[in-house]
């Protein structure tokens, strides 16, 4: 199974590479999400180690059941060859209606198939009150004119 864009990357292709991961994860689907890594894939998340597609899924369920109305923004920071880096921040509220807005840094690899082998996420999370929020756009895929991270000087 082929993800393109493939490595090697360049800024362009970094960037739908990039994209294509942040409208992915903003559907909440995670079976669909699930889909753009290896089926050995290994994953760092804060302080949880992963490891395959099925135990992704299953972290991702979790995930979204505890973080609510999840809207994210995901922005390249490096790449080379396979390898893509990116930060991040996206908001969400808890069962009680605590908001938050998590911040972090991912590093991704890829395959030759152009499937996610590797991703290393370090993540904070600030509570936020729900007027200081900033991604407004309807649940699923961040609208192209939406403002990016830098534009929103995050």
């Amino acid at each position: 199974m082929s993800r393109p864009p493939l490595p090697p990357f360049n800024a362009e292709t970094a960037a739908q590479k990039a994209r294509g991961a942040e409208d992915a994860w903003n559907s909440r689907d995670p079976a669909r999400v699930a889909l753009a890594y290896t089926v050995d894939s290994r994953w760092r998340n804060r302080a949880e180690f992963l490891q395959g597609r099925e135990a992704i899924e299953a972290f991702l369920t979790r995930k979204w059941a505890r973080e609510l109305d999840y809207r994210l923004i995901k922005e390249v920071w490096a790449w080379q060859g396979n390898r893509i880096a990116v930060r991040f921040a996206y908001e969400w509220h808890d069962d009680s209606g605590h908001w938050f807005r998590s911040y972090g840094n991912e590093n991704w690899e890829f395959d030759e198939e152009g499937l996610m082998r590797a991703r290393h996420a370090s993540i904070n999370d600030l509570p936020i009150r729900e007027e200081d929020r900033k991604f407004y756009w309807p649940l699923g895929r961040r609208p192209d004119d939406h403002p990016s991270l830098s534009d929103l000087g995050l």
